[in-house]
Order: C-alpha cells, then sequence, then structure tokens
C-alpha cells in the first residue's frame, strides 16, 4: 500500500513482541531528525521470574490487559491525542505470536477508527535503528543485532534494505547469556545478572570452547559453549568459583562477536571501497559493558566508527518500532488491516530462503 508521504510524521509505536508491553509516541521531521516524544514500558519481570523465563501464555494475557492503558500513558507523556497522529505503528513479528497478535489487532483498531495508516513492522527493523533514536546515523551501515533471541549480522542499506552476513546456526548469544545464568543460580532476567556476578572475576580461569573455528563465513555459534558452561557451573560451590565462570563465559561471548564482526567489517570495507564505515551494535546485549566495550576496539580497528543505541533502548521498546514505521511513512509506505502476526520474519528473505538456520519442525532462533 502507498500513501502519499507527509513532511512530518507523527508515529505511536507499539511493541509487544516478548514480555514487554511497550508505547511511545517519535516525531520524524521533514530534515530527518528523530524526537521521542514518549517511551511507555511495562514489564513482566515479576509474573515470569518464578519460571526462570518468559512464559508464552502468562505474557499474551499481561499485553492483552495492560496494552490500552500503556498506549494511552505513552500519548499523555507526549502531550498529543490520537487525533495528532499520522500513523500508527506496531510489531507484526518475529516473536510470540500470541504476544505479537495483542499489539497488532490493537493497532489496527486505532488505525481503523482514526482513519489512520497502519504500518506492519519487522521487530528486527526496528533494532536495526534503535541507534538513530539517540544519534544521526546515515545509511548504509553494518550492524551486529545480538539479543536474546537474535544474532545476526547485517548490511543495512537503506528503510528496509537489509542483507544478511552471517546469522546464529543454533542458540542467539542473550540466550545462552540467560540459560548459563540460571545454570548458575541467578534471578531472571539473567543476563544483566551474569554481567554483575563477572564483576571482578577471572576471564582467563575456566577455558571454554570456541565453536565454528574452521569456518570462514561470519556465522555464530553459542550451543556448544552454553552446554559447557552449564556443566561446569554444576560442579562449583564458591562465590570466587561462580563469578570466575561468570566472567570466563562473557569473554567467551564477547570474544567470538568481536571475530565474527572483525571479519564481516574486513569485506564490508572492501565492498564500501573504505567510505563511510559505520557499525552498530543494538539489542539486549548491546547493554552489556564488557561486550560493547570490546566491539568498539574492534571497529575502531578496523577504522568503523562505532554507534550503540541508549541504554534505554537497547532492550526492547515502542520508540525503535514508532521510528521504523515512521521512516517507512515517510516514503509513502503502509500496511492493509489484515497484515498478519508472524512468529518468524527475516529481514533478508532471500538469505533465510536460500540457506534457512532452522527447519520446519525443530527448534531455532526466531530469526
Amino acid at each position: 500500500m502507498t500513501l502519499t508521504a507527509t513532511a512530518s510524521q507523527i508515529v505511536l509505536g507499539l511493541e509487544t513482541s516478548c514480555d514487554e508491553t511497550a508505547a511511545a509516541v517519535v516525531r520524524l521531521g521533514a530534515d530527518g531528525h528523530v524526537e521521542v516524544l514518549s517511551s511507555t514500558v511495562a514489564s513482566q519481570i515479576a509474573a515470569h521470574a518464578p519460571y526462570g523465563g518468559v512464559v508464552p501464555e502468562i505474557a499474551a494475557r499481561a499485553h492483552v490487559e495492560s496494552i490500552d492503558a500503556i498506549a494511552g500513558e505513552a500519548l499523555k507523556t507526549a502531550g498529543l491525542g490520537y487525533g495528532d497522529l499520522t500513523g500508527v505503528a506496531a510489531t507484526a513479528g518475529p516473536g510470540l505470536v500470541g504476544g505479537v497478535m495483542v499489539g497488532l489487532s490493537f493497532g489496527k483498531a486505532v488505525a481503523l477508527a482514526r482513519g489512520l495508516p497502519l504500518i506492519a513492522v519487522n521487530h528486527l527493523e526496528g533494532h536495526a535503528v534503535s541507534a538513530r533514536l539517540g544519534a544521526d546515523i546515515p545509511y548504509p551501515f553494518l550492524l551486529l543485532l545480538v539479543s536474546g533471541g537474535h544474532c545476526q549480522l547485517l548490511s543495512v542499506d537503506g528503510v528496509g534494505a537489509c542483507r544478511r552476513l552471517g546469522t546464529t546456526i543454533d542458540d542467539a548469544a542473550g540466550e545462552a547469556f540467560d540459560k548459563i545464568a540460571k545454570t548458575l543460580g541467578l534471578p531472571y532476567p539473567g543476563g544483566p545478572a551474569l554481567e554483575a556476578l563477572a564483576e571482578g572475576g577471572q576471564p582467563e580461569r575456566f577455558p571454554l570452547p570456541r565453536m565454528l573455528l574452521g569456518r570462514k563465513d561470519c556465522d555464530f555459534s553459542f550451543s556448544g559453549l552454553k552446554t559447557a558452561a552449564a556443566r561446569l557451573a554444576e560442579g562449583l560451590t564458591s562465590d570466587v568459583d561462580r563469578r570466575d565462570l561468570a566472567a570466563s563465559v562473557q569473554t567467551a561471548i564477547a570474544g567470538q562477536l568481536c571475530e565474527r564482526s572483525d571479519r564481516a567489517m574486513a569485506a564490508y570495507a572492501i565492498e564500501h571501497e573504505g567510505r563511510g564505515l559505520r557499525f552498530v551494535v543494538a539489542g539486549g546485549v548491546a547493554a552489556n559493558r564488557t561486550v560493547r566495550a570490546r566491539l568498539e576496539a574492534t571497529a575502531k580497528g578496523r577504522g568503523f566508527s562505532f554507534t550503540a543505541p541508549p541504554l534505554a533502548y537497547c532492550t526492547d521498546n515502542a520508540a525503535m518500532i514508532a521510528l521504523a514505521g515512521a521512516e517507512r511513512l515517510a516514503l509513502g509506505q503502509a500496511d492493509p488491516l489484515d497484515a498478519p502476526a508472524r512468529p518468524r520474519w527475516p529481514l533478508d528473505e532471500a538469505a533465510a530462503l536460500a540457506n534457512p538456520t532452522h527447519q520446519t519442525g525443530r527448534k531455532g532462533a526466531k530469526a
């Protein structure tokens, strides 16, 4: 669906792909300037903590109970009403499909009732533009998207134009953080808890496997690391041992992310003839200080600028969804009201079809 673009976009964004009910209002000026007018997130951590992870049915029910109030709060904080919007953007996938349906259905209702265009946003595209919420980052750039459900390297050439350079063949980095944290007896969410435990630990104490050493591509694998760390954790009794293992895990994950990113940077620099080299890291794992520092040093060594979103926009949020929607709306793009909710939705569909990371009926990364 194509519309006539207007000079400035004010978009309500809705995000319900996992365990956060989020709404935000973002203004995208005709000059490309981005202003976050509000960003509201209702966390479900307390509801899922007893289970050590996200329970899809609980998450979907909580989204239903919260979405109307959260959207209203976002508009109130922005000092606007539904009549001030030029569009509504909602995550349409990938994610826990029960939760995705809640936000997308609410967005469709707003669009229908107010006569607004709907933009069904790929959650990963939201992460891809999240760094643009806090800095002026022109296209193109090299992106490392690293979170609990996703781990991939992408060449981002423009709005919706993403080409996959590498992806995880099993677990995502954030999933490895969370599951290893659980074996160490740390509370949910595990990633931040493991980072806190690793403070002051000896990162070389426990040797952990380095995966895919014989391959020269940019793909990732964290399953073997996760299993090895889990087995080590079972035999630890002292806080010192647990701290050292946490530091070793954090260093090993950061090392693989840097190794593959460095390989992608080398290829990207040749392709772009060394001009305008920008490296962006997005997703929840980008909030980890050790990972961020190691990646920044890797980028500097390759002559790339380094940008990561403000910490508030690393994890799931609706401001990134609103911005992704606003950028598409500025180009005159919108979606029909029968846009489907999608549990899987790769950014680079051609690469996903040619080289799938999972087979039907088998578990795999969401992307």
